[in-house]
């Protein structure tokens, strides 16, 4: 029988890249090397500067910490506001099996209008995110 033998481990490269060179920057250099880098937003050091000496194109990644942070604080209320339908229908529940049918009513009624304004400010919060997406497509 002539099998090949699993030693386990990577399969081995058509090609594989052996030639090594080294270059040295001086500090600025350096810092304008990690900037460059940095903004490419690839993975390693080595594919960048293989990028750069063969010509490639890269694309530079630019991250809005106000805008990441919009988003993220957004996304917080979204579900506080889902939490708190949820807690609206727990609560209609209870007020209809402890209060007799007058009380309910009225609780009920006062419980609407916290709702009601839940909803208008809702409503600007998407007025605003579309306002700041708006001025965000212009860039």
């Amino acid at each position: 029988m002539n099998r090949k033998q699993n030693k386990g481990g990577r399969n081995p490269k058509i090609d594989p890249a052996v030639y090594r060179y080294y270059v040295r920057f001086n500090s600025k250099e350096h810092e304008r090397f990690l900037h460059m880098f940095e903004r490419s937003g690839m993975a390693h050091p080595s594919v960048f500067i293989k990028a750069q000496f063969f010509g490639e194109t890269f694309h530079v990644v630019t991250f809005d910490k106000g805008l990441h942070e919009y988003y993220t604080k957004l996304s917080d209320f979204h579900a506080q506001f889902r939490m708190v339908g949820n807690n609206y229908n727990q609560t209609l529940k209870e007020l209809k099996s402890h209060f007799s049918e007058r009380r309910a009513m009225a609780l009920t009624y006062k419980l609407e209008k916290y709702m009601q304004q839940l909803v208008e400010i809702a409503s600007k919060i998407v007025e605003l995110t579309n306002e700041y997406q708006q001025k965000w497509s212009q860039r």
